[in-house]
């Protein structure tokens, strides 16, 4: 018996899907086509069955698709625009589906934004791929009979995650594959910078969104044994004799238009303790040295010269919060930004005391380089709570800024030597033992301008980045789940 498809496609009206239809007829191995309307559809379809479901990401609508699923493979297409199929696509999907014996497949393919075709690669999904805006691309071939039974244990009722929720479910008993080959092409209306797109998923008017993800995360948590309750280590604050209560730690590189900006909203900090600032030089060329030695007058300054040629922004951490004045409490500034007055530092610091935590991430407001107010503006991470925070962290793709450390705990975990997602890791890392506060008040300028490391990345770069941060979660996600079995003997 031949093995067929059915497929499930979004659909606005008919003219909508008209090309998507025929492309899809165009394989012997599609069996039905059903079309997906959130409203009501006027004009019939030939040959197509119309759905009604309530939202296309609606735990309902998971449901409605396991019910009409009665071919051996089951075509997810999640976009309403034009798909275009690769020679032989399916085929070949349905191929690397048997040879893997995969709960899901899906594949690189091809962009058109503005008539012009651009290379989408995707990145391989990872045990810790937690995040909810994974990147599998607009085609999702399942398996029929796991994609039903993935459906059978949804538990929850949701209007916006039941996909995330479903592709959750499906990854504890089955394999999610990537195939490495440009299969299709997909018309993309976003055209925005990588820059701008990476603070969606913190959108005020996406916390609905943002609550159901964290809820369907953390039930997958809890089912593969990687939730932690909500106790946490105390600290005395105790450990270790130091000059300075806290040390402001700026890693910097051919910043000559902003260090300067910079050390100034350092040095003129108000606090009632002894503050230094550590600035690690990593081997500037373009005049960044001799500028930040203008202030050599000031002796909180200490300006660290590398001798070694292999330091990330990690790296550099690791030199300043090692050195013998790093304070007791280690406060992270880019190169790039400001705080936002005086009374920063003394916030952060406060912080650790009236919260009890061993890291602190605090709020900060988008700038451009003039330091006025840009879209998305102020970003405060309010999905975080105290109760489910460290969980949560393992499905969104940063914790917030400025980001402080209690010293003798940085000291002993240390920062990857990266130059970026290092303080993602460091995160993940201390909300495993240790609560972190949270200060939700502005204190500190993100300036986003030309020659920032992620205002505009190419689809390569970002994918590296992702793969390494889901390298993070895998790991750290392993670790939870190991501490939790030891916990329990």
């Amino acid at each position: 018996m031949k093995t067929t498809i059915n497929c499930f496609i979004p659909c606005a009206n008919a003219a909508q899907v008209e090309k998507t239809i025929q492309e899809l007829r165009s394989s012997s191995l599609v069996n039905k086509i059903y079309l997906l309307a959130t409203e009501a559809v006027t004009t019939s379809v030939s040959g197509c069955e119309i759905l009604s479901v309530p939202a296309l990401n609606a735990s309902a609508t998971m449901r409605t698709i396991a019910a009409y699923s009665d071919a051996e493979y089951t075509l997810l297409y999640t976009k309403y625009t034009i798909l275009e199929l690769g020679m032989f696509a399916l085929e070949r999907m349905l191929h690397i589906a048997k040879d893997s014996n995969a709960g899901m497949v899906y594949a690189d393919h091809y962009q058109v934004a503005d008539g012009t075709q651009k290379n989408a690669p995707v990145i391989d999904y990872q045990f810790g791929s937690l995040r909810d805006d994974f990147n599998f691309g607009s085609v999702l071939l399942y398996k029929a009979n796991a994609l039903k039974e993935a459906v059978g244990r949804i538990k929850a009722d949701y209007q916006y995650a039941g996909l995330y929720d479903l592709r959750l479910k499906l990854s504890q008993k089955d394999s999610l594959v990537h195939i490495n080959e440009y299969l299709y092409s997909e018309v993309e209306n976003d055209t925005r910078k990588s820059g701008e797109k990476i603070f969606d998923y913190v959108d005020p008017k996406n916390r609905g969104v943002q609550i159901e993800m964290e809820q369907a995360c953390t039930e997958h948590l809890k089912e593969i044994g990687g939730y932690l309750l909500p106790e946490f280590k105390k600290i005395e604050f105790s450990e270790g004799d130091f000059e300075y209560e806290a040390s402001v730690i700026i890693p910097v590189r051919n910043r000559i238009r902003t260090i300067k900006d910079a050390i100034r909203s350092v040095l003129n900090q108000k606090a009632d303790f002894k503050f230094n600032l550590i600035i690690i030089d990593n081997h500037s060329t373009d005049g960044t040295t001799d500028a930040i030695r203008e202030f050599s007058s000031d002796e909180r300054l200490i300006h660290i010269l590398p001798e070694r040629n292999d330091l990330g922004i990690g790296g550099c951490w690791n030199l300043g919060v090692h050195h013998d004045k790093c304070g007791k409490f280690a406060v992270q500034l880019d190169s790039d930004d400001v705080y936002k007055d005086e009374n920063t530092l003394k916030t952060m610091v406060n912080a650790f005391y009236e919260q009890n935590c061993a890291m602190v991430v605090g709020t900060y407001m988008m700038t451009d380089f003039n330091m006025n107010m840009i879209a998305p503006g102020i970003i405060d991470h309010k999905e975080w709570t105290p109760e489910n925070g460290r969980n949560n962290a393992l499905r969104i793709n940063g914790l917030g800024a400025p980001r402080a450390f209690y010293t003798p705990v940085l000291r002993e975990i240390k920062v990857p030597n990266t130059s970026y997602g290092e303080d993602y890791a460091l995160g993940l890392n201390f909300s495993r033992q240790y609560q972190i506060g949270r200060v939700y008040e502005v204190v500190y300028l993100c300036r986003r301008w030309d020659d920032n490391s992620d205002a505009s990345l190419d689809i390569v770069k970002m994918n590296g980045h992702n793969l390494y941060k889901d390298r993070i979660r895998t790991w750290e996600l392993q670790a939870r789940i190991t501490m939790n079995r030891h916990s329990m003997q």
